[in-house]
């Protein structure tokens, strides 16, 4: 995709971390986009140009131990860091409000920042997250980046993907995107470009829940947060997710009754990675009507 708004990049400071991010400033509402873990924030570049393209003032960060962010302290990888992270750098961009779009672990941290900053946020948008997710999906991401520590070549890190996710159309994988979410080591060999110890495990409890280090992940946790949330929501699936069910969704919206939903076929759970131009058709009506691109020509928006 070519963008008509320019790309720029810089840094900021978060909580105790300097943050990278790129930026698209079509001069209207800010949106901030937040990356699933193990990812960084290139992976959401086509998605965030042609929110710039629609008007959008679209901020991706990398969030702390990913791409070219700072490895955490003392390894802080709870909700509450990357939040704060998040609340520090706002200021920096001019946003006193913004709207947030999550994916996965973006996800979360978006609605953990809504549900304790509500004074933030404008609007929720998550992205195949939501307080209830499949354990079996969400451990064999585990155990696929696990598997993958490390790839000869970009070709290999392409065909792995595509084991992962067979039904990934042809075409949505280049290896020169894939680059810029991936970091070259002395020895010529490429890796995931993120902090390792974010995503080790501490243990597998009894019942075989997965245990992260990632504090606050609980279920009754983000329930709880999820309760408290205001802003006009919309949580995109895709219709092929094996992390996120149908009745992850149906509890999400019992939950938060004024939310929507919408579903992307022929996707799975990296929704807009599989079908970026349907994820965009997907939240496109929703933005134009909950969040658009000059809020003062918006009705007000009275959650049911």
């Amino acid at each position: 995709m070519t963008s008509r708004v320019p790309e720029t990049t810089g840094s900021l400071s978060g909580h105790g971390v300097t943050l990278r991010y790129s930026r698209w400033q079509g001069g209207g509402a800010p949106i901030v986009v937040l990356h699933g873990g193990g990812q960084t924030r290139h992976a959401w570049e086509e998605s965030c140009a042609h929110l710039g393209d629609l008007g959008y003032d679209v901020t991706a960060l990398d969030l702390r131990g990913h791409g070219e962010s700072d490895w955490a302290p003392n390894q802080e990888y709870g909700l509450m860091h990357f939040t704060a992270d998040v609340v520090a750098v706002l200021p920096q961009l001019g946003h006193p409000r913004v709207a947030l779009l999550g994916f996965s672990l973006g996800g979360l941290v978006s609605l953990y920042l809504t549900a304790h900053h509500p004074e933030l946020c404008a609007a929720l948008m998550l992205v195949d997250v939501a307080p209830r997710l499949e354990t079996e999906g969400v451990r064999r991401i585990r155990d696929f980046m696990t598997r993958h520590e490390s790839f000869g070549s970009l070709d290999e890190v392409v065909e792995a993907l595509r084991e992962y996710n067979p039904n990934r159309p042809p075409g949505s994988i280049r290896a020169e995107s894939l680059k810029r979410n991936l970091r070259q080591r002395p020895d010529g060999r490429f890796e995931w470009h993120y902090d390792k110890y974010f995503r080790t495990p501490v243990a597998d409890t009894p019942d075989g829940q997965y245990k992260s280090r990632i504090m606050g992940l609980s279920h009754e946790a983000l329930i709880e947060a999820a309760r408290v949330v205001q802003v006009p929501t919309l949580v995109v699936r895709g219709a092929s997710s094996d992390v996120l069910s149908e009745d992850g969704v149906r509890e999400l919206l019992e939950t938060i009754p004024h939310a929507e939903a919408a579903t992307v076929e022929r996707a799975g759970h990296q929704v807009a990675g599989d079908r970026n131009d349907a994820f965009l058709v997907a939240i496109t009506p929703f933005l134009a009507r909950a969040y658009p691109v000059r809020p003062e020509h918006a009705e007000p928006h009275v959650p049911d």
